[in-house]
């Protein structure tokens, strides 16, 4: 069932704060632009990100499996609960590639696992990697997953990553220390899914692979 593509005005609207300047002082707006918004920037996403989120993420799943890993409410809930577990890439202000994760705490993911956040829970559940479409075929998702790892290696609590994907993302994830642990309990309508699980007290994932 495909979707139809949105514009990039529409995938990439986002509000950048401006910067106050001292009184009498002006700038060009080319000037404004380089000043207001960053070349490139990662950063924890927030509820102002979630319908540019939403609008990548529908482009890249619906129009290939009919299905999104999370709705907008989803993804809203999740940024309200806990978006110290996301993390967007933007370029000079437009939002081109995302992960959003939440909390669990079992040993496997279950149907639960997709809705829920568990504040007390030690693994990182990662519910979903985009990247805009635009932007694809140039090694945006694995430079974002390895930062993303990093970003989770400083989490105290955090003690592994889990993720479930199609067989064929199975070797694009198991470069940065994800290993299979099985098939995953949850199915969503015909697909079925492997389980991958990531230690994140070890160093392996520190280590960027030069082929990325």
């Amino acid at each position: 069932m495909p979707a139809a593509r949105m514009s990039m005005q529409r995938i990439c609207h986002l509000k950048p704060e401006a910067l106050s300047m001292p009184p009498g002082a002006s700038e060009s707006p080319s000037c404004q632009r380089r000043h207001t918004l960053p070349a490139s920037e990662f950063r924890c996403l927030t509820l102002e990100d979630a319908v540019s989120v939403f609008e990548i993420e529908r482009e890249a799943f619906i129009s290939v499996s009919g299905i999104c890993p999370l709705y907008l409410e989803e993804i809203r809930h999740f940024l309200t609960l806990c978006p110290e577990l996301s993390l967007g890439w933007f370029e000079e202000g437009r939002l081109v590639a995302f992960i959003i994760g939440s909390l669990w705490d079992e040993e496997r993911l279950t149907q639960e696992s997709l809705r829920l956040h568990r504040p007390g829970g030690r693994v990182a559940h990662l519910h979903v990697l985009a990247v805009h479409h635009t932007f694809r075929q140039q090694g945006k998702g694995s430079i974002l997953l390895w930062r993303y790892l990093h970003h989770l290696g400083g989490q105290r609590a955090v003690r592994r990553a889990v993720l479930m994907c199609e067989e064929v993302l199975v070797p694009f994830y198991e470069k940065f220390g994800f290993r299979a642990v099985g098939p995953c309990a949850i199915t969503v309508g015909s697909l079925t899914f492997t389980e991958l699980q990531c230690s994140l007290r070890g160093q392996a994932f520190l280590r960027r692979n030069s082929g990325y």
